[in-house]
């Protein structure tokens, strides 16, 4: 695999456990080498640009973010996609019929216009905790690239009834993710690679839960980590040892992609 010209990683349960903030040395020293090799390293997270956290020593050299929806390289947008605004006014009213508050996330915050257990525990996980304001309303006008609800998969259909525009994605059993209909991970993958010029041969990528399901199909080595889901598993290429284990380091080096 020698021939691998960039490599896309999620972030929570792929770069970092949900008990650490950080990268582990071994994981560091990873992307630390495939950088040295020229590789290019990306971010591809659920996550809002304003929660991408500042590792250590290291880099990006391009992030994907709102699982898709917005992708930004040397500081300018290769990818901005927004939910249509009569989506976003359709889901509100959707949820509220469900008696669920949402948390929605624009390019530089994330509100909500009420608050439960599940909801909380969701933000939490990467550290995406929101403010419940006055003004939601207003807030909501603006460009929202992300929609976050709990809920089960029974109540999907109902969440998106009368939207033309969006679509759910998830990697958790209580909540999901709303984004752009032609969103996606793997869409901005897929978008990133032909900005390169780059063939799918040429990428390979790490997740761990059902959101990175399209990120692994898009490129020629799609790897799921150990501790990824089983749906994640039966798709992958590869599957490496878990987060914990520093399956990525093992992964790459075992191939011989880093030395």
């Amino acid at each position: 695999m020698s021939k691998i010209k960039i490599a896309f990683f999620d972030i929570d349960g792929t770069l970092l456990d949900f008990k650490n903030k950080d990268l582990t040395p071994k994981t560091l020293e990873a992307l630390q080498k495939l950088q040295k090799k020229g590789v290019k390293i990306c971010i591809a997270t659920g996550r809002s640009i304003i929660n991408i956290p500042k590792f250590k020593n290291i880099k990006f050299d391009l992030t994907i973010t709102f699982n898709g929806s917005l992708c930004i390289y040397d500081n300018k947008y290769l990818l901005k996609m927004a939910i249509p605004k009569e989506d976003v006014d359709t889901v509100i009213k959707n949820a509220k019929a469900l008696g669920k508050p949402i948390s929605i996330a624009t390019e530089h915050t994330i509100v909500a216009n009420g608050s439960e257990p599940d909801l909380v525990e969701y933000s939490s996980f990467a550290q995406e905790a929101f403010d419940i304001p006055d003004n939601f309303s207003e807030i909501a006008k603006d460009d929202i690239f992300q929609i976050m609800m709990a809920c089960n998969t029974s109540q999907w259909d109902r969440i998106l009834e009368g939207t033309t525009g969006t679509k759910i994605t998830a990697w958790w059993d209580k909540a999901v993710d709303i984004i752009p209909m032609e969103s996606g991970k793997g869409y901005a993958v897929t978008k990133v690679l032909e900005y390169f010029g780059l063939n799918k041969d040429e990428a390979i990528a790490f997740g761990d839960g059902a959101n990175d399901i399209d990120m692994l199909e898009a490129v020629g080595t799609g790897i799921a980590m150990g501790n990824a889901t089983d749906d994640v598993k039966e798709i992958a290429d590869d599957i490496c040892d878990e987060v914990s284990n520093d399956g990525i380091y093992h992964y790459l080096k075992d191939k011989n992609i880093i030395d």
